[in-house]
């Protein structure tokens, strides 16, 4: 004798009413992308045909003729890395003024205990978001108005910069830190900044060295372009090549850009590696 028999049901029947209320939700953000999509190109006028007329594409194809074939001539290859080795220079100093001034921003944008100092840490942590939230391009544009073009407004731009992404990122360090010795050497009557020294510092010095290791990789990048507002480096040769439409002078110092952000990226990853271990 055979038991009661169950007669299956669609998905919709079994589906409970909060999962299909989200369903419903999300079918409806779709579909309103979908149309934002679609009247974006409707509203653009974006002439296709362009690209594939006669003359855009033996443009094209002059351009890319004059910008495989990099300018090798002596004196401008020298001249490249001279601004090579400055731009990198910006990076290294840049990065490291902000690693110092990052970490003078965190120690007091850690401090919670008391009315005062809680006022500190707030003011603290006002500076640091007004510091990563300008960029450095902006920063490099604000700081030639006083110290005029060359590297070194554009190092400072980066220090500025990079000093508000890092002491966020280094208070958060020292917050995490396990509490165990910088509390044993409190109870032993030793002053707060000894504290840290001897107890915080040692815990998370691998992890702020790393921090800054990174953040070093991208101001290798930041630093290149930085010449496009006359900070300096490679990105001030290629502002001014590009600006003559010097092709083969643009193609070496392309070239020279990502040979020095990938030599950075190497040295970065393998200086982490060895903290790691």
């Amino acid at each position: 004798m055979s038991g009661p028999r169950i007669v299956p049901t669609g998905p919709g029947d079994a589906m409970p009413e909060p999962l299909r209320r989200a369903r419903h939700s999300a079918i409806g953000l779709l579909l309103a992308i979908a149309g934002l999509i679609v009247a974006s190109f409707v509203s653009l006028d974006l002439q296709w045909a362009r690209f594939t007329d006669d003359q855009a594409v033996q443009r094209m194809v002059k351009f890319m003729k004059e910008l495989l074939s990099p300018a090798t001539e002596s004196l401008f290859l020298v001249k490249t890395a001279v601004a090579a080795l400055e731009t990198l220079a910006m990076s290294a100093v840049g990065t490291l003024l902000a690693a110092v001034g990052g970490l003078l921003l965190a120690l007091p944008a850690t401090q919670s205990s008391g009315r005062g100092q809680s006022l500190i840490r707030n003011l603290t942590g006002f500076v640091l978001n007004v510091l990563r939230s300008i960029p450095e391009l902006v920063w490099a544009a604000l700081l030639i108005i006083a110290a005029g073009l060359g590297p070194f407004a554009g190092t400072l731009a980066l220090a500025l910069h990079t000093a508000g992404v890092l002491g966020r990122l280094f208070a958060e360090a020292i917050e995490n830190a396990p509490a165990r010795a910088a509390m044993a050497l409190r109870t032993q009557g030793v002053s707060r900044g000894l504290v840290f020294l001897y107890a915080t510092l040692p815990q998370i010095s691998p992890q702020l060295l790393s921090y800054s290791l990174y953040r070093w990789e991208n101001n290798i990048r930041a630093a290149a372009v930085m010449g496009v507002v006359g900070g300096g480096g490679l990105g001030a040769l290629l502002s001014f090549h590009m600006g003559l439409f010097h092709m083969r002078e643009t193609s070496t110092l392309l070239i020279a850009m990502l040979v020095l952000v990938a030599a950075v990226d190497v040295a970065s990853w393998v200086l982490r590696r060895q903290l790691q271990r």
